[in-house]
C-alpha cells in the first residue's frame, strides 16, 4: 500500500515544552512509487530476485579487471562470487528501474518545494515511508543538526549525510542563508534514484541537483567476513577463519590483503567450499557466559566463532557471518569514505545519545541472539532460518529486561522494527542510551539493544522491507 500511495505523516507534539527551538517545521516524508501492482513485483522477486538489477557485470567489466587486476586475481574474484551464486551489485531488491522515489509525494522531475524566511530556524521532519527504498540524505551547502530519532530527542549532532532506513525518521534543524536556494537531496542506496526537494527563502529560486554518488559494490565486510579493524591481539589465528585457505601458500596473500576498500583481488577463493560456512558445528562455541554491563553492547569477541546453533540449515540460507563487525560506527555501504572523498561527514548510530538520561537504569537479566537469514537467489527470508509461519513467538516476562542481539548473516540492509516497547540502542554511554523503534543492522554486522517489556500483548517484531516482511517476522509475546 506505501508504494501506490497510501500512506501519510503523523507528528506528536510534546506534552512538556520542546527542548528543541525553531521558527518553523516542515515534514519530509520519502517514499517509493511504482505503477507496478505490488502483488506483481513479489511474484517477479519470488520467480528472478534480481530481476531489477540492472547492474550485472559485463564484458567490460571483466576487461577492466583483468587489466588492474590480472588473470589469476580476477578468475580467483569470479569464482568466489560464482560459487557463493551471489552478486556484487546486488544491494536493493527493487531499484529505480521500476520505482520513482518521491518526497512529500512530488516526482524528482518537479520537485517539493520548501519555503521559509530569512533567518528562520527550520526543523526538517525526516520520514521514511517507504515500502523498501534506504536514503541517504545530504542538503548541499548547509550543516544540518540532528536533534530527534524516531520521534525522540537526542542529543544535538551537527552532520553532512544520514542514512535513513524503512520507517526511520530524524529530525534536524537547519538555518539557511537569506535569497539563497538549497536541494534536499534523498538517493537511494543502491545509487539508482532519488528523491528531491528545494528548501528556500525566494520561489523564483532553484538549486542545482547534485550527482548521484557512484554505485557502491559488496564486500568481504557484507560477507562477515573483514578482519581488518579488528585488534587481533591476544588472539590464536592458527586456527583461521571458517570458508578461507590458511594453507602455507596463501599466508602472503592473507598478509597482504587490505580489505578497507573491499578488494578481493588478493584472496584465493577458488580452491574453497562455501558450503562450509553452512553446515559448521557452533554447538560448543556458545560465548562467555556473563552479562555485559548495560548500554556497551554484548561481551561478543568478534574473533569467536558465531553461535549459529540455533539457525535452521537449509537451501532456505545461503550464507552465514562468522566474522561479523560492530555495525555502530559504520555509516553503511556507499557512505564509508565519504569524509575522505568529500569532506561530508556522514551520522553513524555511535553518534547518538539520548537528550534525556537512560530511563531504566537495569542490567539485562539474559541475552536473546537473532540471526536475520534468507536465500537471497531463492527469494527467502527468515529469522533464525525459520520464517514467520513456522517460529514460535519469543516470550519475554512482563518488566523484565533483556539484551537483544541481533546477526545480520545475509548481504542486504534491514531495518528492525519492534511493535509496543522501545530498542534502546547499546552505543556505548549507559548514561544516556537512545530509544529507537528502528534500528538498521548492515550486512555481515552485529548490533545489540535493550528492551524493557513494559507492555503486555503480542508484538509484530519484523523487518520493515516489504517483501521480506514475510518470512523476516517473529511474534514477540510479553505476558
Amino acid at each position: 500500500q506505501e508504494q501506490t500511495g497510501l500512506m501519510g505523516a503523523i507528528v506528536i507534539d510534546p506534552k512538556d515544552p520542546d527542548p528543541v527551538a525553531y521558527d518553523r517545521d516542515m515534514v519530509v516524508l520519502l517514499s517509493d512509487w511504482t505503477d507496478t501492482a505490488p502483488e506483481k513485483v513479489y511474484g517477479t522477486l519470488k520467480k528472478m530476485s534480481h530481476y531489477y538489477n540492472f547492474r550485472e557485470r559485463t564484458v567490460g567489466d571483466l576487461v577492466r579487471d583483468l587489466k588492474t587486476k590480472g588473470l589469476s586475481a580476477t578468475w580467483n574474484e569470479r569464482a568466489m562470487w560464482n560459487q557463493m551464486r551471489m552478486s556484487e551489485t546486488d544491494i536493493s531488491d527493487v531499484t529505480g528501474y521500476t520505482y520513482t522515489y518521491l518526497m512529500n509525494g512530488v516526482t524528482p522531475d518537479q520537485g517539493w518545494l520548501g519555503l521559509c524566511k530569512p533567518g528562520e530556524k527550520v526543523r526538517l521532519r525526516f520520514i521514511n515511508g517507504a515500502a523498501m527504498g534506504i536514503f541517504d540524505v545530504r542538503i548541499p551547502g548547509l550543516k544540518m543538526t540532528v536533534v530527534a530519532a524516531d520521534g525522540q530527542n537526542i542529543q544535538p549532532i551537527v552532520v553532512d549525510e544520514f542514512r535513513i532506513g524503512v520507517a526511520e525518521t530524524y529530525d534536524v534543524i537547519v538555518e539557511p542563508a537569506g535569497d539563497s536556494a538549497y536541494t534536499i537531496f534523498a538517493q537511494s542506496n543502491d545509487r539508482t534514484g532519488y528523491a528531491r526537494g528545494t528548501l528556500t527563502t525566494d520561489i523564483a529560486l532553484r538549486a542545482e541537483i547534485p550527482a548521484m554518488d557512484p554505485a557502491p559494490t559488496l564486500g568481504h565486510r557484507e560477507m562477515g567476513m573483514d578482519m581488518s579493524g579488528m585488534d587481533h591481539s591476544g588472539h590464536d589465528m592458527s586456527g583461521g577463519m571458517p570458508g578461507m585457505d590458511h594453507s602455507e601458500q596463501a599466508k602472503p596473500a592473507m598478509e597482504a590483503m587490505d580489505h578497507s576498500g573491499h578488494d578481493m583481488s588478493a584472496m584465493d577463493h577458488s580452491g574453497h567450499d562455501m558450503s562450509a560456512m553452512k553446515t559448521m558445528d557452533h554447538s560448543q562455541h556458545t560465548g562467555k557466559s556473563r552479562l555485559a554491563k548495560a548500554g556497551f553492547g554484548s561481551n561478543f569477541d568478534p574473533l569467536a566463532k558465531i553461535n549459529h546453533v540455533d539457525t535452521e540449515f537449509g537451501p532456505h540460507v545461503d550464507s552465514h557471518s562468522d566474522a561479523p563487525q560492530s555495525g555502530l560506527t559504520d555509516p553503511g555501504i556507499g557512505l564509508r569514505d565519504h569524509m575522505k572523498l568529500y569532506g561530508r561527514r556522514v551520522l553513524t548510530y555511535a553518534d547518538i545519545r539520548g537528550l534525556h538520561p537512560t530511563y531504566d537504569k537495569r542490567e539485562p537479566s539474559r541475552e536473546i541472539e537473532l540471526h536475520l537469514t534468507g536465500n537471497m537467489r531463492r527469494y527467502m527470508w527468515s529469522i533464525n532460518g525459520l520464517n514467520f509461519a513456522d517460529a514460535k513467538p519469543l516470550e519475554l516476562s512482563f518488566g523484565e529486561r533483556v539484551r537483544i542481539i541481533l546477526v545480520n548473516d545475509t548481504m542486504m540492509t534491514h531495518p528492525i522494527h519492534l511493535h509496543g516497547m522501545w530498542s534502546e540502542l547499546e552505543t556505548g554511554d549507559p548514561n544516556y542510551i537512545p530509544r529507537k523503534h528502528t534500528i538498521i543492522v548492515q550486512p555481515g554486522s552485529r548490533i545489540s539493544y535493550l528492551v524493557t517489556a513494559d507492555a503486555k500483548g503480542r508484538w509484530a517484531y519484523h523487518c520493515h522491507l516489504l517483501y521480506h516482511m514475510p518470512g523476516m517476522m517473529r511474534e514477540v509475546r510479553v505476558v
